[in-house]
């Protein structure tokens, strides 16, 4: 009886994973399906990370959250992509459950993403052209401001201009210091290893900086 029971405890193990894995799954396909009809093609998906990191420690998000990734909606047809620039795929087009399920913390039933809309008009047929543009380009883990790879808030700033051709969001001066103005032991140690001096100051981008621009509105409710 014994033996039957080491044996069977690990296959019961096994299985009580797995439901829980597509239990989760299922409730993440849900939410996609309910928040694919509330979305337009435009809006910006902001990731958090509730416990912070290194790129959180040295920027600011929308009303203090730590927001660490930014995509945009795209909508072909019937299905409702997120595009973004990530480390496993360069620039790619996520389906929104994936994006959904990558972005949901493992003890939460809800996705850490806030949706920001413009409150200005903007170039649709740009931005989709813009995107097929980039897709498929590597994505720029050293945050350099040229065009041979794209990092998250990257990929947004040059996607979208307004219907008259200008930047719907200007570039900044990189930030990588903390609040005391000091560059992080982090970063300093990060682009030492690439044999690169820290780009502070340089133009760029973050995702925090986009969602405290006047031009988007975020939503901060669970129901997007």
């Amino acid at each position: 009886m014994k033996k039957v029971y080491r044996v069977c405890l690990p296959f019961f193990i096994f299985l009580l994973l797995f439901s829980c894995g597509t239990i989760r799954r299922n409730e993440t396909e849900r939410q996609a399906g309910f928040y694919e009809r509330q979305f337009k093609t435009g809006d910006l998906l902001f990731a958090y990370d509730p416990r912070g990191n290194a790129i959180t420690a040295v920027t600011s998000g929308y009303h203090g959250l730590k927001i660490d990734h930014v995509g945009f909606v795209v909508k072909q047809k019937d299905t409702v992509f997120v595009a973004e620039a990530i480390s496993s795929k360069g620039v790619t087009l996520t389906p929104l459950a994936d994006f959904l399920a990558h972005n949901t913390m493992q003890d939460e039933h809800y996705p850490s993403v806030v949706r920001g809309r413009l409150r200005v008009k903007f170039n649709e047929t740009v931005l989709r052209k813009r995107l097929n543009h980039y897709l498929g380009l590597p994505y720029d883990s050293l945050y350099m401001p040229d065009d041979s790879a794209m990092y998250c808030s990257e990929l947004v700033q040059k996607c979208f201009v307004l219907t008259d051709g200008k930047a719907v969001f200007p570039t900044i001066p990189m930030s990588f210091h903390d609040a005391d103005g000091h560059i992080t032991p982090y970063w300093k140690a990060f682009y030492a290893r690439h044999g690169k001096s820290v780009p502070e100051g340089m133009p760029g981008t973050n995702p925090g900086q986009l969602s405290r621009e006047k031009v988007v509105h975020i939503r901060l409710s669970r129901v997007f």
